[in-house]
């Protein structure tokens, strides 16, 4: 923990910087771009039923987009107002009318024949629903009926037979905690977040390195820093109003460099709409590209290494902060001895790029005297994301970029809710305030008076995979409690993903909306339960940004559907028809009360309990955790650790591919065409060069497969580099396989090698044995 202070919110230059412009001719006219004002006005005829409760949403609560941390219009990093387009977006979840009854007791294969996008404007859950085998359509139950019917199923199971699921979708730390409690009140470990699924590398390798599970710095050290690094991670679409931090660190001199196999025009170049400069003639992002093969960081950041060292040897102290090194870490001889082994030849066909351009990364580095490194999904949702993360902590190790200002690490979040959720112990490797040692569970079993299952829960893969055992199996998965999530369209391999969600014998829906999901079968029954949202929720609730900020937002008035409940009320009385003997010891009155005993349960929580008012926020650690260069781990120390590369092969027609976003806000899709690069849904984004080479012509159809599966789409050249490929996410999940996780995380692989040829060449084969031999080919070649 660090004892500096955060010292709130900077002003931003008030004279314009023409050296930075993209263009003179106003407003981008002309350029690919997203289209800020056309979506505002949009945004208000979507709400134009409810301005005025949209409006309170905006001004007076906590964003329930990303993780930035936008309290009302203003945040603790810059002074002035704060609005983006992914907020403008999701606003409409929030002020939407109940679905017509009409509507929601139509016929199922009605329903069905709906993509995502239509189910979410069809409107919001006004009361409990029931469909059972044979139903055309869904019925009304009452809560009691509800609530009584999964309880009676529950007392019947093993607590090894039943999980829970929460995803991120405004989900306050208040309603993670009374999940995480109720779980183990009901005697199992199954539960699991959407956090862990996208950030679980992050914390792991973070822990092991550092001792710490969270960004070691704020987004105020942006500014001001030498050099800001965006390691596989798109700010820019993913986290809008992080290009006005951007912007602030450029006026003060810093570099901005991207990590990322393909070139993303988003943090090249952005048009921020509340800064009137950049508005008007937009805003150059990034200093430096470096892209990376899909999978070659860890080669890239052994290279860097390499080069330091090669420094080194002809000037002591010229890339090495010794000082630092020797005063606060383990491992340098064996780490300076592993990286030694590796040739340039392997380091430059594993990364992708060139000696030349490794060493200019690592001289950029060396004569810097602070840094920022920032990441996403590009280095985490590796089956070696673990491993890329703790690279990138050697690299701030090795030069003294922790524990003070204008310094730091940051695994930056998606979602305004993800941050505190294994924090509050929705994880089936943490408590509240820790992971599941001994002490941990002890400490946690005082505060909560009963004691905690001390078997390891599943993750929420291999619950899926337990659905599909056998009836008699002590582990099979036959209750499902899913707080808001769409397997169908976030995990690998839909199929599979179908298969098990239908062969529960009960699956749970508490959430807002209805997606596909919500309309699979079950083998016994499908219960639908109306969740309120965060600005409805009794009481106010809180999160946890990406800096370790805890926001609290307030209760809003305004109109309220239906029968929906507080998700927190629902985890309590649930858990209390299970065990009715034991309800006193559950202790969640009131939201107030919940914060009182996050207090006490997550030590570093010590604070949320004053949280009341609008625009209440404190940031547990400090501005910076592991302040001064001690971390919290057993010696004190940072741990640098050797790091292998992964195995890679690849010959003519194979590829690297990976996913990425477009006009959307985690799965849901506002939009068929990138703002940024004008791809459809089913572009597949590929070097001209690659495409040339298999007479590919821009706008071709072509066909990516594996053995995991197939996808059609259109070949759209883009600057990425060669021997990769990018498809849009969730479109592009087919390809990647179940069941391979990540060995220290446990996060799925979404990554994979696929073959890529031309639809008419794919389909032209009159045999199939020829492309079961080419997949045999390539998962020798790869596995």
């Amino acid at each position: 923990m660090g004892k500096t202070k955060h010292t709130g919110p900077v002003s931003l230059p008030k004279k314009p910087d023409p050296r930075l412009w993209v263009s003179k001719v106003p407003f981008g006219l002309g350029k690919v771009k997203p289209h800020h004002l056309r979506d505002t006005l949009k945004t208000v005829w979507e709400n134009r039923d409810n301005l005025k409760y949209a409006s309170r949403i905006l001004t007076r609560g906590v964003c329930d987009g990303c993780a930035l941390g936008v309290a009302g219009l203003k945040d603790q990093t810059l002074t002035g107002p704060h609005l983006c387009t992914t907020r403008l977006n999701v606003l409409r979840l929030n002020t939407m009318p109940a679905i017509p009854p009409e509507v929601l007791h139509s016929d199922i294969d009605a329903l069905r024949e709906k993509d995502s996008e239509e189910l979410r404007k069809l409107g919001r859950i006004p009361y409990p629903l029931l469909r059972e085998p044979g139903d055309r359509s869904f019925r009304r139950l009452s809560w009691d009926e509800a609530l009584d019917r999964i309880a009676g199923k529950i007392k019947e199971l093993n607590p090894r037979q039943f999980a829970f699921y929460l995803t991120s979708r405004g989900i306050t730390n208040e309603s993670y905690y009374a999940a995480a409690k109720a779980a183990r009140f009901l005697g199992t470990n199954n539960i699991d977040n959407a956090s862990r699924i996208c950030h679980s590398p992050s914390k792991t390798a973070m822990k092991r390195s550092l001792g710490i599970g969270a960004s070691s710095c704020s987004y105020k050290d942006w500014i001001g820093t030498d050099v800001l690094v965006f390691w596989g991670s798109v700010a820019a679409n993913n986290q809008p109003v992080s290009t006005k931090y951007m912007y602030a660190a450029k006026r003060k001199g810093t570099k901005i460099i991207v990590i990322n196999p393909y070139r993303e025009p988003s943090m090249d170049r952005y048009w921020i709409p509340s800064i009137p400069e950049s508005a008007l003639f937009g805003t150059k992002l990034a200093d430096d590209v470096f892209q990376v093969n899909i999978g070659g960081d860890i080669a890239f950041m052994n290279g860097v290494m390499k080069h330091w060292f090669e420094m080194e040897k002809l000037d002591p102290g010229s890339a090495i902060n010794h000082a630092f090194v020797q005063a606060h870490t383990n491992g340098y001889a064996k780490l300076k001895e592993h990286v030694l082994k590796y040739s340039w030849e392997e380091l430059e066909r594993s990364s992708g790029l060139s000696r030349e351009r490794i060493g200019a990364f690592a001289e950029l580095l060396a004569h810097s005297k602070s840094a920022v490194f920032v990441w996403s999904m590009g280095l985490t949702q590796h089956r070696y994301g673990t491993d890329n993360i703790s690279q990138v902590a050697n690299l701030a190790l090795l030069r003294g970029f922790l524990g003070r200002e204008h310094c730091g690490l940051m695994p930056i979040r998606g979602h305004s809710g993800v941050q505190g959720s294994s924090e509050m112990g929705a994880d089936p490797f943490s408590l509240p305030g820790g992971g599941f040692d001994e002490e941990t569970v002890r400490r946690v079993e005082e505060v909560w008076g009963f004691e905690i299952p001390r078997w390891q829960g599943d993750i929420v893969g291999v619950t899926l995979e337990n659905a599909l055992l056998p009836d008699d199996h002590e582990q099979k998965t036959r209750l499902y409690y899913l707080s808001g999530g769409n397997f169908l369209e976030t995990m690998p391999d839909p199929d599979f993903v179908k298969q098990s969600l239908e062969n529960l014998d009960i699956r749970v829906h508490q959430d807002i909306i209805l997606n596909s999901s919500t309309l699979l079968d079950a083998r016994e029954a499908v219960i639908v339960l109306p969740a309120m949202t965060r600005y409805e929720q009794p009481g106010g609730g809180t999160s946890t940004s990406t800096e370790r900020m805890v926001y609290f937002s307030p209760e809003i008035e305004g109109p309220r559907i239906g029968e929906a409940r507080a998700e927190w009320e629902i985890y309590r009385d649930l858990a209390a028809r299970i065990k009715p003997g034991k309800r006193h010891l559950l202790r969640m009155e009131d939201a107030e009360r919940i914060r009182e005993e996050i207090a006490k349960a997550a030590p570093n929580y010590d604070g949320i309990q004053h949280l009341k008012e609008a625009g209440d926020v404190f940031q547990w650690g400090g501005a910076w955790l592991c302040e001064g260069g001690f971390c919290p781990t057993t010696d004190g120390r940072g741990n640098l650790l050797a790091i292998e590369l992964p195995e890679r092969r690849q010959s003519e027609g194979r590829f690297h591919v990976t996913t990425r976003r477009g006009k959307q806000f985690n799965s849901m899709i506002y939009g068929n065409t990138d703002p940024f690069n004008e791809a459809e849904r089913r572009d597949v984004l590929i070097d001209g060069g690659d495409a040339r080479k298999l007479h590919i012509g821009e706008g071709d159809a072509v066909v990516l497969y594996n053995r995991h599966g197939r996808f059609f789409g259109r070949a759209r050249y883009a600057p990425i580099r060669s021997g990769n490929l990018g498809v849009h996410w969730p479109e592009g999940n087919v390809l990647f396989p179940k069941g391979v996780y990540e060995g220290h995380a446990g996060i799925p692989e979404y990554n994979t090698d696929v073959f890529l040829e031309k639809a008419e060449t794919f389909h032209a084969q009159k045999d199939i044995n020829y492309v079961e031999k080419r997949i045999e080919e390539l998962e020798t070649e790869v596995g």
